[in-house]
């Protein structure tokens, strides 16, 4: 395995840890909006407020991982993706912000009005819509290149159904992963309204989920004919992936057992996002840049590694530690321990 594999298969760690993570993020806050609008609040407010007190600091630590260690290991991805991506990621920027901000003055300065609410959850659905573009450009088509350097069709990246079938993939998964997470750490807390009422919610969002997945792969034909053959070589990944994804329905289904449902629902991502980056191998950016074109020099290389591997052997037990104190602890689950002091 070369130096520039072993790069790639490390930030394509970073970002599926970022996806998961994020997902309940920003899934959590939308349901926290979407229940103080259907008078539910009640039901799930608590449970919603005693999962992001403690993780939406640590959120983000693993997208910065990724865009540092992208620019690090493949440096010409500035000069292509710098401009392109000036305007998405800027919006993604803003809004991530925002939720930041938000959450400082909620949890410590008492800010409680429910505009402020709508706007951090609404935007957590935004952040993931504006950083599927990045998806899209990737599989070529939306970029040309002129004299001072590579511009963004932004008509032909607007007008392409294939862009707009991943900006629904991200919405749907984020509300899909958000809901099964949700319903098993209810479930943990012994709440069983919001157990029943996040249970719904992923077996609603279930369906246009895997719906819309199978729709990008059918874009993809029409849109990028070479990728879309390596997709389907890899058809039996997404084979298991589908299982997977029908275990954690049946589970849900039959309310049994939502930590194995969590489980299996991590298994078909992360099969799928391990399936789509190999079959995209070695493009980062088609048919302009490949993972060869851009590397880093031999030295840089391993000491990013390295650091890479280092940081994840310190972020994973953190993350752990952090289940085992908040998340899974059960007094704070049941509300009768507060992380603050």
């Amino acid at each position: 395995m070369t130096l520039e594999v072993i790069g790639i298969s490390v930030l394509w760690l970073f970002l599926f840890g970022y996806i998961i993570v994020a997902s309940i993020d920003f899934g959590a806050g939308f349901f926290n909006a979407y229940s103080l609008y259907r008078g539910k609040q009640h039901i799930l407010t608590k449970i919603i407020q005693r999962y992001l007190s403690p993780v939406w600091e640590v959120t983000n630590v693993f997208l910065v991982f990724f865009f540092v260690g992208i620019v690090g290991f493949f440096p010409k991805t500035a000069y292509y993706y710098g401009t392109t991506l000036l305007v998405p990621v800027s919006i993604a920027i803003i809004l991530l912000a925002i939720r930041g901000s938000y959450y400082a003055f909620t949890t410590y300065g008492g800010l409680k009005h429910k505009i402020y609410v709508f706007l951090y959850g609404v935007s957590g659905l935004f952040i993931p819509a504006s950083l599927s573009i990045v998806i899209t450009i990737s599989e070529g088509g939306f970029v040309n290149m002129e004299q001072s350097g590579p511009i963004l069709d932004y008509f032909k990246l607007f007008t392409s159904p294939l862009s707009w079938s991943i900006v629904v993939l991200s919405l749907t998964a984020v509300l899909y992963i958000s809901a099964v997470f949700l319903t098993w750490y209810a479930d943990h807390a012994n709440d069983m309204d919001a157990t029943e009422l996040m249970r719904k919610y992923a077996l609603i969002w279930a369906g246009p989920c895997i719906l819309t997945a199978a729709g990008i792969i059918v874009e993809m034909h029409g849109h990028n004919y070479e990728h879309f053959t390596r997709l389907i070589q890899l058809w039996w990944l997404f084979a298991i992936s589908l299982v997977l994804f029908i275990g954690t329905v049946i589970l849900l289904w039959k309310r049994h057992r939502y930590g194995l449902a969590f489980g299996l629902l991590t298994g078909q991502f992360a099969l799928a996002f391990f399936a789509y980056g190999i079959s995209h191998y070695p493009y980062l950016l088609y048919t302009y840049l490949t993972i060869y074109d851009s590397f880093t020099n031999e030295a840089m290389a391993t000491a990013l590694i390295i650091a890479f591997i280092a940081g994840l052997a310190l972020l994973i037990p953190s993350l752990i530690l952090l289940l085992r104190l908040f998340l899974f602890n059960k007094e704070y689950v049941q509300g009768k321990q507060s992380n603050h002091p």
